[in-house]
């Protein structure tokens, strides 16, 4: 991707909206990864999505808020909760750029159940916190159900200034417009649309995380090569649809270390 390919706002309009949400109080942490890594764990119908050649793996933690089906509004209780997800960067044949989860890790039962069996999204069951001190963002999760293991991550970030411009790769890292996921051998594209990112400049004060090696990313070590946060943006899904030649045609993709 160059910078005169980044779409700072959604391309396309959701006309049907199947799910609202918000996302509050997001930190993103990323690292370079070989884009040969990042293969084996997309969906059918999909390639790694590179910034000057180099993949990146995601480790994020937010607040989910007010989730719930249609237009809304969202659900009180089940809707609210912490996640943090492990993610890849795909683009399929019609150029559409999007996230592939490697894990999803959510503090309530039913929604990641409801995730797992209608959307085919690698959701776990987790004990999980975030935990606010002034402009300090503690994230901490336990990984309940599935195994194999139980997992453990605790992120600690300090918000900075907000960004009037972010480069060009920090755009490429967030500014997302979908999902790809495997849907039984099948490569689907979940379009999202909501509003530009509002970044900002963020420092990490401490990691000790153990999804990103659980996710299939063992060798991603040291420092993150960018550190952003995020007060958050409300979203809404659109209807999914097939990604372009998505079948999986023989190939091994089966996950590993998940």
């Amino acid at each position: 991707m160059t910078p005169e390919e980044i779409t700072y706002t959604s391309p396309r309009a959701v006309r049907h909206s199947i799910l609202v949400q918000r996302w509050h109080d997001l930190s993103f942490l990323h690292w370079p990864v070989d884009p040969d890594e990042v293969r084996p764990f997309l969906p059918p119908g999909t390639e790694p999505d590179t910034f000057d050649g180099v993949a990146y793996v995601g480790l994020i933690g937010f607040m989910m808020v007010g989730l719930g089906p249609l237009s809304g509004p969202g659900l009180p209780y089940l809707g609210t909760f912490c996640e943090t997800n492990v993610r890849l960067y795909s683009v399929d044949g019609h150029g559409r750029r999007a996230v592939v989860f490697r894990s999803l890790d959510a503090a309530r039962l039913l929604p990641v159940l409801v995730a797992r069996s209608v959307f085919r999204l690698p959701y776990k069951w987790s004990r999980m916190s975030l935990r606010r001190d002034g402009d300090v963002f503690t994230y901490t999760n336990h990984r309940r159900w599935p195994g194999p293991g139980r997992p453990r991550s605790r992120m600690v970030v300090r918000a900075g200034a907000p960004i009037a411009e972010p480069t060009p790769l920090e755009h490429f890292l967030t500014a997302r417009w979908g999902l790809h996921v495997d849907a039984f051998g099948r490569g689907v594209h979940l379009p999202n649309v909501h509003p530009r990112w509002p970044l900002h400049r963020a420092e990490l004060l401490d990691l000790d995380d153990e999804l990103v090696a659980a996710a299939g990313f063992p060798s991603v070590s040291g420092p993150p090569a960018s550190v952003l946060y995020s007060p958050g943006v409300p979203v809404r899904f659109g209807t999914p649809n097939r990604v372009p030649g998505g079948t999986s045609n023989g190939v091994d993709r089966t996950p590993r270390g998940n």
